[in-house]
């Protein structure tokens, strides 16, 4: 597998090691953004001159440094809610849209292969599915060669906008899920191991034989790991393509989502992928450091008109033109800079 991704997802620069001119731009957060928001800042960087030093350090983290005002800007996969936007000050907005995928490695089974739905897949993070020839996982894949072997679990350790879109789906598709663990960018796992960040699950199922984990669908596609298909809510069982996280995608309805709280899991349609979600920038509405501030609306609003074709590549869903526009909205009425 490709583990440079894996080696550099820590940050784009370490900001703690390198010195931050006046017009650069420091964030942290969310390690699902990583990947789109990498090539986003490069290329700003060869048009602006202009840099983004980006911590990727899970969502948990990147909002308790938005909190302490250590950073311009915080990522998030978890949106907060409107209250504690009020409370904190804090001006929120969805930045692309992108989709969870479970990955495995099995010996034999190839990517797509396997098929699991969301109560198979609740039952194997809670523990009571422990063999990969487990019968309900044979019944979903009966032409598969299934090994008896303990299956090895992968969750992240680390607060995570990808743990609160993961645990809110199996949520949503288990009531035993949903009664004795709920969902969160933390949970205490019934069953695994923990690993940081999308980069340290995707490293930990791809050293792992027999383990199964869940990331954002370009960390699966980049370090070339086995990703499952998965049983919808219209029961239909789907390979995750950029049509089946349009599809989901396409029932977000911005507009009327006070401080744009949406979460988009199990969602309907035929072609709708499960697991969607969104990342979210946090600014601080009255910034001490206002051409910081100012320098990151430029990026951002760069990343809107330049970067749908960037993200399209990496497997992101860009946002529509009619949100971008209540966006750019937002900015004007809320960040004084």
């Amino acid at each position: 597998m490709n583990f440079m991704k894996t080696i550099v997802a820590a940050g784009l620069v370490a900001a703690s090691t390198i010195p931050v001119r006046a017009a650069d731009i420091t964030g942290a957060g969310s390690t699902f953004i990583y990947p789109v928001l990498s090539k986003w800042a490069d290329a700003y960087k060869k048009q602006s001159g202009d840099g983004v030093n980006y911590q990727s350090i899970g969502s948990g983290a990147g909002i308790k440094q938005i909190q302490a005002k250590t950073v311009t800007f915080g990522a998030t996969d978890m949106p907060l809610k409107p209250d504690q936007l009020e409370k904190e000050g804090l001006a929120q907005w969805p930045m692309v849209m992108g989709a969870i995928v479970p990955v495995v490695n099995i010996e034999g089974v190839k990517a797509g292969d396997m098929t699991l739905d969301g109560q198979t897949l609740a039952n194997i993070y809670l523990g009571k599915i422990t063999k990969w020839d487990d019968p309900a996982i044979k019944k979903l894949n009966p032409k598969l060669n299934l090994p008896t072997a303990a299956i090895a679990v992968v969750h992240r350790a680390d607060g995570s906008g990808t743990t609160f879109n993961f645990t809110d789906y199996l949520s949503k598709v288990s009531a035993d899920w949903k009664t004795n663990v709920g969902s969160g960018t933390a949970v205490e796992w019934p069953a695994g191991v923990g690993a940081k960040g999308n980069e340290g699950v995707a490293g930990n199922v791809g050293q792992t034989r027999n383990s199964i984990g869940y990331v954002e669908y370009d960390y699966a596609k980049q370090n070339s790991l086995t990703h499952t298909q998965l049983v919808n809510k219209a029961g239909k069982t789907l390979q995750p393509t950029m049509d089946a996280f349009k599809a989901a995608a396409s029932n977000a309805d911005w507009t009327h989502a006070p401080g744009y709280y949406l979460i988009l899991t199990d969602q309907a349609g035929d072609k709708s992928w499960p697991i969607v979600a969104s990342t979210f920038i946090l600014m601080h509405k009255e910034s001490a450091d206002k051409a910081a501030s100012a320098e990151a609306v430029k990026f951002f609003a760069f990343a809107f008109d330049k970067g749908g074709k960037m993200a399209e590549e990496l497997d992101y869903i860009p946002m529509p033109d009619p949100v971008v526009k209540l966006i750019e909205k937002t900015w004007s009425a809320d960040i004084k800079s």
